[in-house]
């Protein structure tokens, strides 16, 4: 049920175009979640473009298209303006032969499952793979997964198969074609050395991009957040250029877009981006057509006569309207969503209504220009002037053109201030500065920005950072003259400055305390370093010891295990030794041991040398270690021949042998 509601969900949106999920699950709730009665609910009749479902299949319904423009003009038109606008809907057929090859027949003579072929480009090949229309991009993703030896999660796919909530959504419920062209890229794996792994995913979406923007000789800088859409960005770019989002034309964006993608996941350069944008010319030719329409119904008299007698007057009045909607155009226009757009557009009409001869106004959020005035080291730092304006003043007028516009007061803004303009002109605008100064300056500062009447503005609000603190120093009122505007501005300067060399000082003598607590502690780790180097040389001397020891006591027992084996062998091999009844045939040895302890043992007459030398072997005396003395003749006997027996070597009926250590 809940991957139910999850399509259900993710259909409403794309539907009604509401981004809020909060909002749709409301609404989808009141519904009961049926889809057709939310969308109802939400979007009036009139403005739906569900299409009913064919009732007879083998009808095919034909629309005159006398009136389209051709094929060629309007792939012109179009050209990036619609592009991604129309995911999960059907593409638009343009001739028979494509209609026919997209939309098989649904004849009841068809049998079988309808199957959708896929050409994916990668690298420089093209994989081939059919699947039925039941399958999802999942589906999709396995097969190539067999192709390419590529997991799924690696696999981005353009266009719309790259957006997560078609991820397991039926091609049937998608409406594609049968024949669909998607291109293959990779996400750098692990330990890949690709320049988009230096930044991931969501370190875009958290990070700002600057959007540079061309249109006709201008140029405008826009800043947004990697969470911002497409769409949004076009929306604020009507408000720059008066072109509708319909009528616009891209050049710059990535192939295969769609305007609700972000910015972080849309593959454009980070942080910085070129775009151009341009008017839809097939509108402007339309418009031309239509407001050249002249209906000629009167005679050439009465043509005449209306141009003789109203002619004077319709110029008048035609430039009375012109200068009236110059003069009445805002500095900002109303319910502007974005600061940074609203700064733009206000310092592009300030100069447009009031001339170039101005001081230049910082374009960016009001939390920008404070960072840039007060965020900065004590040398670097500035005061914020906010200029507050309002077009229903009578003193607007005089303010900008002769006091903002007097050769003193540009030096002083340019030398000392950091000017931030905001036009109050709507309540939107105003409820946005509000919500601004009361996030950046507190909701002190906001109040008294709000009990500012509106006979008094213009006004310049003067803002300082002394110490720590960022305080609201004075305000300038719109009834002044150049004289008291130039004192009101050097009084702040001066006490700023005095405040400012204070600071300058003590950030002086800070550094240079910083500068000898980082030299000690440069000494400090350098002789621990040191301290380190040293337990660690004697660390590894005695791991080395160590490694001796271990070693020579485990080839000590290897050797001893060695000897043992050998002891074992030779004592097994070892004959018993003779009873002493045997008489004559045996012989008694006595042998001295090299600590002064004695050892006997009774053998055979004929016993080879050799048996009396296992026997020693087996107490532990190899003759590799010690001779056998015999004490006369004096004699080693283990140099002597092994086979020998013990009668021949005279050592009968008994014998004393002494052990020595070689």
């Amino acid at each position: 049920m809940s991957e139910n509601r999850e399509e259900i969900l993710a259909d409403f949106q794309a539907c009604t175009g509401i981004e809020d999920v909060a909002e749709a699950i409301y609404h989808l709730d009141e519904a009961n979640w049926d889809l057709l009665r939310a969308v109802s609910r939400v979007m009036p009749p009139d403005t739906q473009s569900f299409q009913a479902p064919n009732p007879d299949p083998d009808v095919m319904i034909v629309e005159d298209d006398s009136d389209l423009p051709s094929a060629a003009t309007a792939d012109a038109a179009t050209d990036v303006a619609g592009l991604g606008n129309n995911i999960g809907h059907p593409a638009t057929v343009t001739n028979k032969s494509s209609n026919e090859d997209s939309f098989p027949s649904t004849s009841a003579g068809q049998s079988g499952v309808r199957q959708l072929k896929f050409n994916v480009q990668y690298c420089d090949r093209v994989i081939k793979i059919d699947l039925p229309e039941s399958a999802t991009i999942n589906d999709l993703k396995l097969r190539l997964q067999r192709e390419v030896k590529v997991s799924p999660c690696r696999q981005l796919l353009s266009s719309w198969a790259r957006l997560g909530q078609f991820e397991n959504t039926q091609f049937s419920k998608l409406m594609l074609p049968d024949e669909n062209t998607l291109h293959l890229t990779l996400k750098p794996g692990e330990g890949g050395v690709s320049a988009e792994e230096e930044s991931s995913v969501i370190d875009k979406l958290n990070g700002t991009y600057t959007l540079n923007v061309k249109f006709e000789s201008k140029m405008y800088n826009l800043k947004y957040q990697g969470t911002k859409t497409i769409l949004e960005v076009k929306g604020d770019v009507y408000t720059l250029t008066n072109i509708h989002v319909r009528n616009q034309i891209w050049s710059g964006w990535p192939p295969n877009i769609d305007d609700h993608m972000m910015l972080g996941l849309s593959g454009i350069n980070y942080p910085v981006h070129d775009l151009t944008v341009r008017r839809n010319a097939q509108t402007n030719n339309a418009k031309e057509k239509k407001n050249n329409v002249v209906q000629i119904d009167s005679d050439d008299d009465e043509f005449e006569d209306a141009s003789e007698s109203f002619n004077v007057d319709d110029e008048y009045f035609i430039d009375n309207e012109q200068s009236a909607g110059k003069r009445t155009e805002p500095l900002i226009p109303d319910n502007v969503e974005d600061e940074i757009v609203g700064s733009i557009t206000f310092s592009e009409q300030f100069t447009a209504r009031y001339g170039p001869v101005h001081p230049a106004f910082y374009q960016g959020t009001l939390d920008d220009a404070i960072k840039e005035a007060c965020s900065r080291p004590a040398k670097d730092r500035k005061i914020l002037a906010i200029y507050l304006h309002h077009d229903s003043s009578v003193l607007t007028n005089v303010f900008c053109t002769q006091l903002l516009g007097f050769e003193s007061v540009m030096q002083m803004f340019e030398n000392n201030f950091i000017l931030w303009g905001w036009d109050i002109t709507f309540e939107s605008n105003r409820r946005k500065l509000q919500q601004s100064v009361t996030t950046s300056l507190g909701a002190t500062a906001a109040m008294s920005l709000r009990n500012i009447p509106v006979d008094r503005l213009p006004v310049i609000i003067l803002i300082t950072k002394i110490r720590s603190t960022i305080e609201i120093f004075s305000v300038v009122y719109g009834n002044v003259g150049v004289n008291e505007l130039l004192s009101s501005l050097i009084e702040c300067v001066e006490v700023f400055s005095d405040h400012q060399r204070v600071e300058i000082k003590e950030e002086e003598e800070r550094a240079e305390r910083e500068m000898v607590k980082l030299e000690q502690d440069l000494a400090y780790r350098e002789s621990l370093e040191a301290d380190r180097a040293k337990e660690e040389a004697k660390r590894i001397q005695e791991e080395e010891e160590n490694e001796t020891r271990r070693r020579l006591e485990s080839e000590r027992a290897q050797e001893e295990a060695k000897k043992e084996a050998v002891r074992k062998e030779v004592e097994a091999s070892l004959p018993p030794e003779p009873a002493l009844s045997q008489g004559d045939s045996i012989t008694k040895i006595r042998f001295r041991l090299p600590k002064g302890e004695h050892i006997e043992r009774r053998f055979q007459t004929n016993t080879p040398l050799q048996v009396l030398l296992d026997f020693l072997i087996v107490k532990g005396y190899p003759s590799e270690e010690f001779k056998v003395i015999s004490s006369w003749p004096r004699r080693d006997l283990t140099s002597l021949d092994k086979n020998k027996t013990l009668k021949e070597l005279n050592l009968c009926p008994q014998e004393t042998v002494i052990l020595e250590e070689r």
